[in-house]
């Protein structure tokens, strides 16, 4: 196994990357989907605080709109957010793998274990957290919480014209298949390399770990780390919340 996906050792330090720099055009025209306000709190602040929850997590970099890095520093110094958590916010790229990038160059040196999350995905529980660090504490260079997929799943040719019939060209065995959350963690020299090495657009930071050949691993996900991209996700969020409320105060 190289250097790039040895062992982290029990102690090391943890920190979450939460690039939100992106406009979230399908929850419609405003403010960016990070900063949307869900219960009367942003959902970039319910990102932060999930992934300060974890007490493995010692530091939060938030990488925010390229001109609105001011406007989320003070966002986040007006909300609540655990003392023990040091918070940075840098300036983000055009895309996400760019402003991800950015998120790494900001990390401190004794940093062993990177986390990135969606700032879209405001509620994961801290034990999918917690289950994700462990199992690079435990040797894995990648690892992604998924959830086994309830529908069973096509692959189509796709159609240049919107909404007109696509054929059907296989039907994967839904039992190997899993739809993959976040937050996402890392080996930091494995994900170091990974962005300096694979150039291509891709969806996940997972991805290009799986492009340098390297192994990723998957652990339980939970139905709670839903992404929230459309209106009625933010009626699923708000209910989430209110019954958090109900149980334990949260």
């Amino acid at each position: 196994m190289s250097d790039d996906s040895r062992l982290s050792p029990p102690g090391a330090r943890t920190a979450a990357v939460i690039p939100a720099a992106g406009r979230g055009v399908r929850l419609g025209p405003g403010a960016p989907k990070a900063l949307r306000a869900l219960n009367g709190t942003p959902m970039l602040v319910h990102a932060v605080r999930a992934m300060a929850a974890s007490r493995a997590v010692s530091l939060v970099v938030v990488v925010a709109p390229p001109e609105g890095a001011p406007e989320v520093k003070t966002m986040l110094d007006a909300h609540a957010l655990p003392e023990r958590t040091d918070f940075l916010v840098v300036p983000g790229g055009e895309s996400r793998q760019e402003s991800v990038k950015y998120g790494l160059d900001a990390l401190p040196l004794g940093i062993d274990i990177v986390l990135v999350h969606d700032a879209a995905r405001p509620l994961v529980p801290v034990d999918t957290v917690d289950a994700v660090i462990e199992a690079v504490r435990d040797g894995a260079p990648a690892v992604v919480p998924v959830l086994p997929l309830a529908d069973t799943v096509k692959e189509v040719e796709p159609t240049t014209v919107p909404g007109t019939p696509e054929p059907v060209v296989a039907t994967p065995e839904r039992a190997r298949l899993r739809a993959v959350q976040t937050p996402q963690g890392f080996d930091r020299a494995t994900l170091v390399r990974a962005h300096e090495t694979v150039t291509d657009n891709v969806t996940d930071d997972a991805s290009m770990v799986e492009q340098l050949g390297l192994r990723v691993v998957a652990v339980p996900g939970h139905e709670e780390a839903f992404k929230v991209t459309r209106p009625l996700d933010l009626v699923l969020a708000e209910a989430v919340l209110a019954r958090r409320r109900a149980n334990d105060g949260f």
